[in-house]
């Protein structure tokens, strides 16, 4: 989530790049994700580009890595 807080979109090869993940893992975490309705997706080609819903969802982000 804070690979995504800082990006407008960003791939799961990216992000899971950004926070030194395997891929896997990291789409397994956006799904999750998704169903919470924190990130959005849009298809472009094969890709699957994330982001944020909104600033609520950034604001949970930061709020998360304060309390950690």
């Amino acid at each position: 989530m804070l690979a995504l807080r800082g990006a407008h979109e960003l791939s799961v090869n990216a992000i899971a790049d950004a926070v030194g993940k395997k891929p896997s893992c990291v789409s397994q975490h956006l799904a999750k994700m998704r169903m919470a309705r924190m990130v959005t997706t849009r298809q472009v080609g094969t890709s699957v580009l994330y982001q944020l819903t909104d600033e609520h969802a950034a604001a949970l982000v930061v709020e998360a890595v304060k309390r950690e």
